[in-house]
């Protein structure tokens, strides 16, 4: 039988010795999902376990921890049909959060807390935002709150262990510069809440990680200058002739740095969200939507880091706790080929610059607006309600695979070594020529998106790796336009918005039968890599 361990020759690609460097895997490090509630849910586990197992998901981030349907904070007794007594004390159960905490760390993975939203009887104001009605306001009693947290961390720390929970992340809040529906507060009532929050996470072990503020988006103007959002502040935008010149910068990070710094407050991670797109008010009152360059997610990673290093915390992590091509749970470019491609060179420009890029999110099982309409309605998911596999799904698969050294990084790929088996596995992508500087932008229909199907043109790549051992094989997988496109597929149906047994079964077929191939180590230990990509096309090249 032949002997297929790694040989320890160092490896040459395309005829040079590489100069090699550490690939972090940013894509997998963390994933976002709609609400904990969800979580308790037989196929939201489902998808969550495959995203483990396939994706090599680390962690999961989502809101309403304490939201009342996860019956954590309890000022009444919950009569049914009696009246609902009002308890002499509040008490605080974790029932339904140990279900899903439990199940997060069986599977493998741990949780990215944010800590949110308001509980009922602690909000002041109730019912702000979302299907659901979280409620994402300043406390009532600050006191109060910083004893929900206290009790909530403690209760982990007690159940699962101090040296598991340290490996935590602990995030305050969600975007609270989105006034009124993330938060109904001011900045400095949000600056406020973190600290009564991160002191009452670091009582528990001072060595429990903080951080914040998670706010949402660059914007290139001062809208969010003063303690509340002005929309008069983005006229300029709306007008602008091309938003790329403009100066695009995060929103409260500084001023956030400068508070903490000012208290002596940790600030063991800072969080933002760098979506690709924004949207401004014109002087007339009209809104402008935003779609930023296709490079716009590493150039303002580039910027935080920028940020980070001059601060009083230079050695903050950087975790981005959402992004995607759009923040809408309803832009039909989510389900597409389109978006894989694009995700796929974003990850890899941008894995240098972050600790974790969350994608948003793992499954379309995500109620902020209610259920989706149809199996493929444009939700964020990697995989649909059913479960399907979308291209982005596949593409992640493929970026799983890759080792932790990088060999080659070109402008259509990479290939790698895993330090720990020696194995080498490229990804390869065609992201269109055509398109030049423009993102993928999002889109109302299926249909809509079907436009970028004629950009071209098709890409040979072929690189060539030796130092590796004869006869070894090596297996190819490519997602395009004519295999793994289970939207097209479901397009060409009628798209249906009840899909029949027989429907869902050949969609899942679809779905994975992507395009297929085998290379073989030559005589002399030389992988040839030779691939022609059309237009959107992923590939990976990973030992069989």
């Amino acid at each position: 039988m032949t002997d297929l361990t790694p040989t320890p020759a160092r490896h040459r690609v395309d005829g040079a010795t590489p100069q090699e460097r550490p690939l972090r895997h940013v894509w997998n490090a963390c994933l976002g999902a709609g609400r904990a509630n969800e979580a308790l849910r037989a196929d939201w586990q489902a998808h969550f376990r495959e995203a483990v197992e396939v994706l090599g998901a680390r962690t999961v981030r989502f809101h309403g921890i304490f939201h009342d349907d996860m019956f954590v904070y309890r000022a009444t007794y919950g009569g049914g049909f009696g009246p609902d007594n009002v308890l002499p004390e509040p008490v605080i159960t974790f029932s339904y959060v140990d279900k899903v905490v439990d199940f997060i760390l069986d599977v493998g993975a741990r949780p990215f807390v944010e800590l949110g939203f308001m509980p009922r009887a602690l909000a002041t104001q109730t019912e702000t935002l979302f299907w659901w009605k979280a409620h994402c306001s300043p406390p009532n009693d600050m006191g109060a709150w910083a004893e929900l947290v206290r009790a909530t961390v403690q209760h982990w720390v007690d159940r699962y262990g101090v040296d598991e929970v340290r490996q935590w992340r602990f995030e305050v809040w969600n975007e609270p510069n989105l006034v009124p529906h993330f938060w109904t507060g001011t900045r400095t009532q949000y600056f406020e809440l973190y600290e009564a929050t991160v002191r009452a996470v670091r009582s528990v072990d001072d060595r429990l990680l903080v951080g914040g503020p998670s706010t949402s988006v660059f914007v290139p103007d001062d809208r969010y200058r003063g303690e509340v959002e002005d929309p008069t502040r983005t006229h300029g935008t709306a007008a602008a002739a091309d938003v790329d010149a403009l100066d695009w910068q995060p929103v409260w990070i500084e001023e956030f740095i400068a508070w903490c710094a000012e208290r002596d407050l940790p600030v063991d991670f800072l969080t933002t969200h760098l979506y690709p797109t924004d949207f401004a008010f014109g002087a007339n009152g009209e809104v402008r939507h935003i779609r930023r360059h296709v490079d716009a997610t590493p150039d303002d990673l580039t910027t935080m880091q920028k940020i980070i290093a001059a601060s009083p915390y230079p050695d903050a992590e950087l975790h981005i706790t959402e992004w995607s091509t759009s923040p809408s749970s309803r832009d039909r470019m989510h389900d597409t080929l389109f978006a894989a491609t694009y995700v796929t060179r974003a990850f890899l420009r941008s894995a240098d610059l972050t600790d974790s890029l969350a994608y948003w999110t793992f499954t379309d099982v995500f109620e902020e607006g209610g259920a989706g309409l149809g199996p493929f309605h444009g939700g964020f998911g990697l995989v649909n309600e059913q479960g399907l596999h979308k291209p982005t799904f596949h593409a992640f698969a493929m970026l799983a695979r890759l080792g932790d050294t990088l060999l080659l990084d070109t402008d259509h790929g990479v290939v790698t070594r895993d330090s720990a088996t020696g194995d080498v596995a490229a990804v390869l992508f065609n992201y269109p020529a055509d398109m030049g500087r423009r993102p993928v932008g999002s889109a109302d229909s299926y249909a809509e998106t079907r436009a970028l199907a004629e950009a071209g043109p098709a890409r040979r790549v072929r690189h060539t790796v030796d130092g590796l051992v004869p006869g070894a094989r090596y297996a190819v997988e490519r997602v395009d336009w004519e295999h793994g496109n289970v939207a097209e597929a479901w397009h060409a149906m009628g798209e249906p918005l009840n899909l029949t047994r027989e429907q869902t079964a050949r969609l899942r077929a679809v779905a994975d039968d992507l395009w297929r191939t085998e290379l073989v180590v030559d005589a002399d230990g030389v992988l040839d890599i030779d691939l022609e990509l059309p237009a959107w096309a992923v590939a990976s090249v990973t030992p069989a």
